[in-house]
């Protein structure tokens, strides 16, 4: 779970450099287990655009996601419950 004090960081950091709505990139790493990849997989909309990329050894799995979203609260919101699901790590 993300602090308050690292929410509000990470908000005032994404107000300072967009301008909303606009596409955002969401990257995450994590291990291939196929529950966690799917449960990452399923905060996003069907339509969003998302890449996998596995590494070399096949012991992680980047993924890479797109979407229009409205406004940095609904990134940080995004990214808590991201951080919920075991192993992922966002970049």
């Amino acid at each position: 779970m993300l602090s308050q004090e690292a929410k509000e960081k990470l908000r005032a950091s994404l107000n300072k450099v967009h301008v909303w709505p606009t596409v955002y990139m969401f990257k995450f790493i994590l291990q291939p287990e196929k529950e966690h990849v799917e449960a990452l997989l399923g905060l996003f909309p069907k339509e969003s655009e998302i890449l996998r990329k596995y590494s070399a050894g096949g012991k992680y799995v980047s993924i890479t996601a797109k979407e229009v979203m409205l406004s940095a609260d609904d990134v940080v919101e995004r990214y808590e419950k991201a951080s919920t699901i075991p192993g992922v790590i966002t970049l």
